[in-house]
C-alpha cells in the first residue's frame, strides 16, 4: 500500500476531532427525547407540546441546512466551523435558561439549523482532508459520532436531566460543545471552500435529476427502518412479551450493534458503493419483512431485530460521498450544499418512515409495519440500481 492510501497520524486526529464534533451535535439533537417529561414539568406544558420540540428540530434541520449552506458555502471552513460552533454553544446555554416553551422552541430551531450546517461542514472537511481512497473510512467514523451519541451521550444526558432537571442536560451539551470547539481550533487545518457560485447557481443543484435520485435513496433507506423502529418498543412488549425492565438494555444492545453497521458502511463505500448498495437494500428488505414471521419466537425475533440494527446505517457513508461526487461532476460550486443533503435526507426519511408506520399501525395489525418497511427498502434498492446504471452509461 502506498503512502498516499494510508491515513497519517494527522489524518486520524482530524477524523477523531470531527467524530467528537458529531458526537456532541448528535447528543444535543437526540437527548431531548429522553427529557420531555422534565421539560413538560419545568415549563408547565403537556408532554405532547414538549414533543413538538423534536419535530420542530427535524423540520428546521431539513429546511434550514441547505439554504444556509448555499449562503455560506464560499467561506473558509475552519473559521466558519469555529464561529458557528461558538454560537451553537451559546444557544445550548440559552436553552438551559429558557423561561418558557416559546423561548426554548426558538433556541432549538436555531440550534437545529446550525447542527445541520456543522455536520455538513464536517463531512466536506473530512472528504477533502484525507486521501481519496480513505474517504469512506473517514466519513464512516464521523457518522459513528452519531451512533455513539445514541449509545452513550443520550443515556448520560437523560440520566442527568431526570435527576437534576432539563437545564442540567443543556449545561452538559454546552460544556461538550466547548470541548469540541477547542479540539477543532487545535486540530482542523485551514481549508478553503470550493463553493464560489451564486446562491442561484448552488440551489440549481437541487433541480438536477441525478441529485434528486441520489437524495431519495437515503430518504427511503432510513424511512424503511423507521417504519418499524418507531414502534419497536410496542413490538418488543406486545409481540415478543418482553418485560418493561428489559426494554432499555435491549435498546442499548440495538445501539451497540449499530456501531458495527457503521464500520461496515465504511467498507461498503471503499469500492463500487452504489453497486453494492443495490444488494444491501434488498437484504434490508428481507430482514425487515422477516420480522413479520420471526416474532413468533423470542430468540428469532431478537436476532432479527439485531440484524435490523446491523442493516440500519449501512447506506450512510456511500450516499454521503456519492452526493459530494455528483456535485463535483455536475455543479462543483455547490459541493458544500451537496454535503448537507444526506443529513437532510435522513431526517426526511425518519419523518416519512415514522408517519407511514403510524398509518399502518393505526389501520391494521402492528406487524404489518415490517412488511411495509420491506417494501420501502425495495424502493431504495430500485433508485440505487437506476443511479448505478446511469453511472455506468456515463
Amino acid at each position: 500500500m502506498s503512502p498516499t492510501t494510508r491515513l497519517s497520524r494527522r489524518d486520524w486526529l482530524l477524523i477523531a476531532t470531527l467524530s467528537l464534533l458529531t458526537f456532541v451535535l448528535g447528543t444535543s439533537e437526540f437527548v431531548i427525547v429522553g427529557i420531555l417529561a422534565e421539560i413538560s414539568s419545568a415549563l408547565n406544558i403537556t408532554i405532547a407540546t414538549a414533543g413538538t420540540l423534536v419535530s420542530a428540530f427535524a423540520i428546521s434541520f431539513a429546511i434550514g441546512t441547505p439554504i444556509f449552506m448555499s449562503l455560506i458555502g464560499h467561506l473558509e471552513r475552519r473559521r466558519l466551523i469555529l464561529r458557528l460552533l461558538l454560537v451553537w454553544v451559546l444557544l445550548n446555554l440559552a436553552s438551559s435558561f429558557a423561561p418558557s416553551y416559546e423561548v426554548l422552541l426558538a433556541t432549538r430551531i436555531l440550534t437545529a439549523i446550525l447542527t445541520g450546517v456543522l455536520i455538513s461542514l464536517a463531512m466536506v472537511v473530512a472528504s477533502d482532508g484525507v486521501p481519496v481512497a480513505k474517504r469512506g473510512v473517514a466519513v464512516s467514523f464521523i457518522f459513528g459520532g452519531f451512533t455513539l451519541a445514541n449509545v452513550l451521550g443520550v443515556p448520560i444526558g437523560t440520566f442527568i436531566g431526570q435527576h437534576a432537571g432539563f437545564a442540567a442536560t443543556f449545561w452538559l451539551t454546552t460544556v461538550m460543545g466547548m470541548i469540541a470547539f477547542l479540539a477543532v481550533w487545535k486540530i482542523v487545518p485551514v481549508q478553503q471552500s470550493t463553493g464560489s457560485g451564486s446562491i442561484k447557481e448552488q440551489l440549481g443543484l437541487l433541480a438536477n435529476p441525478r441529485i434528486l435520485i441520489a437524495f431519495f435513496i437515503p430518504s427511503f433507506g432510513f424511512g424503511a427502518t423507521y417504519v418499524v423502529y418507531t414502534y419497536l418498543v410496542p413490538i418488543l412488549q406486545t409481540e415478543l412479551g418482553i418485560a418493561k425492565t428489559w426494554i432499555s438494555p435491549i435498546l442499548l444492545a440495538y445501539g451497540v450493534v449499530s456501531i458495527f453497521s457503521n464500520i461496515l458502511a465504511g467498507k461498503i463505500a471503499s469500492k463500487n458503493p452504489m453497486g453494492r448498495l443495490r444488494f444491501v437494500f434488498v437484504v434490508q428488505a428481507v430482514v425487515l419483512a422477516a420480522l413479520y414471521f420471526t416474532t413468533v419466537s423470542l430468540p428469532l425475533g431478537l436476532f432479527n431485530i439485531a440484524l435490523m440494527s446491523l442493516m440500519s446505517i449501512l447506506l450512510t457513508t456511500s450516499t454521503q460521498i456519492y452526493l459530494i461526487d455528483l456535485a463535483e461532476k455536475f455543479n462543483p460550486e455547490a459541493k458544500g450544499l451537496a454535503a448537507s443533503l444526506m443529513p437532510v435526507a435522513s431526517n426526511v426519511g425518519i419523518a416519512f418512515g415514522s408517519a407511514l408506520g403510524g398509518i399502518v399501525y393505526a389501520n391494521g395489525p402492528m406487524m404489518n409495519t415490517a412488511l411495509v418497511g420491506g417494501l420501502v427498502a425495495l424502493v431504495a434498492a430500485l433508485l440505487t440500481a437506476i443511479s448505478h446504471r446511469l453511472d455506468q452509461r456515463s
